[in-house]
């Protein structure tokens, strides 16, 4: 007799259970899996989120040996070259930790950022610029607030109501000279002074510089602001250079006699060197914050953490040495007798459009 054979229904009946149970090995699997990536990616935010308030004895010690074991920090900053590796030299010496630098200017420093972050690619550690591009990022929500003792040392100024990044030094706007081609009794004492026809074809500006335009029109007061350089521009001309580095330079050659918007640190620096430039603060004189902050999604917390501190401790010292205004509370006294006015982060950011766009017509575009 025959074997009865098992028809294709009864097979599937056979294997169901055994499929079914394998299908729920692999899926708790999964499950577990995914369980413990979750797991892993909320303990990494809650050490950076930890590490931001530590206030602890051995808090340095913690940074530090974190840090070692990250083995280096990334910064994006927009300092000089030169600036910049005085800066990262003293910290790589001291904690052995190795700076990797992305250089660029404060608007390409915002636009990668941004797009890293909204991309979900996290690269910077450390972010160090200037006062709008900081606001700009800070809205952007790529910032982690952390609390050091660094900061009861820093102006009250340097310190921003919501605390996501702090300010590290002061850049002063000045009007920069080559003392070969200017006199010193032929300085202006205002503004008004640049209308005198001495001035044709002398002055200059950075490209970029309408934050300064804006604070200064407004500390003149917006309609006679804007009527008086547009005078200026009309009687004597401006010509336009980008970059605050190569500005100064020019000074020193003489092709551009008399920069109304220099640094007053970079000026000083050329000064002390032995080139032929010095600097003036024009009332009203308008300065604003380089920022520091840590990224929100640091890769390296520990470095980045370390490298915030040394910006507010160890940074300033380096800083004031290379003639900046830190913004250590005791480090460098501003200009004697300069009418100083500081520029609102928040309210530079939210008019930035309409000071570009008359600094642009009135200035940087006139012909």
């Amino acid at each position: 007799m025959s074997s009865p054979r098992l028809k294709p229904m009864g097979l599937m009946q056979v294997l169901a259970p055994l499929i079914a149970a394998l299908l729920a090995v692999v899926l708790a699997l999964l499950a577990a899996w995914a369980m413990s990536q979750g797991a892993a990616a909320q303990g990494g935010k809650e050490t950076t989120q930890d590490l931001a308030s530590y206030a602890g004895a051995d808090r340095m010690e913690t940074l530090v040996a974190g840090a070692k074991k990250e083995g280096s920090v990334s910064l994006y900053s927009s300092a000089a070259p030169d600036d910049l590796a005085a800066l990262t030299a003293a910290f790589e010496k001291k904690h052995g930790v190795k700076v990797r630098v992305w250089r660029g200017s404060s608007e390409n420093i915002v636009q990668r950022a941004v797009v890293e972050a909204r991309g979900g690619r996290y690269d910077a550690d450390v972010i160090e610029t200037g006062a709008i591009a900081m606001e700009s990022m800070y809205r952007e929500r790529l910032f982690q607030r952390i609390k050091t003792p660094a900061l009861s040392e820093l102006l009250s100024a340097a310190i921003l109501p919501h605390g996501e990044w702090v300010g590290t030094r002061l850049n002063i706007f000045v009007a920069a000279y080559n003392t070969r081609l200017v006199k010193k009794d032929e300085l202006p004492n205002s503004y008004d002074d640049l209308l005198d026809r001495r001035w044709k074809d002398k002055l200059a500006v950075e490209a970029e510089d309408s934050d300064w335009f804006g604070g200064v029109v407004s500390a003149l007061g917006e309609d006679k602001g804007l009527r008086l350089f547009r005078e200026i521009v009309a009687v004597n001309g401006m010509s336009v250079r980008k970059g605050h580095t190569l500005l100064a330079n020019l000074v020193v050659s003489g092709e551009v006699p008399f920069a109304l918007t220099a640094y007053a640190y970079k000026a000083e620096q050329l000064r002390k060197s032995g080139a032929p430039i010095d600097w003036l603060v024009i009332p009203p004189g308008v300065g604003r914050f380089e920022g520091a902050a840590v990224s929100r999604r640091a890769p390296h917390p520990h470095a980045a953490i370390l490298f915030f501190d040394f910006m507010l401790t160890d940074g300033q010292d380096i800083l004031r040495d290379r003639d900046f205004f830190p913004a250590r509370a005791n480090a460098r006294p501003l200009p004697q007798g300069a009418d100083l006015h500081l520029l609102d982060p928040a309210k530079a950011l939210d008019e930035n459009a309409k000071w570009s766009k008359a600094f642009r017509e009135l200035v940087a575009n006139a012909r």
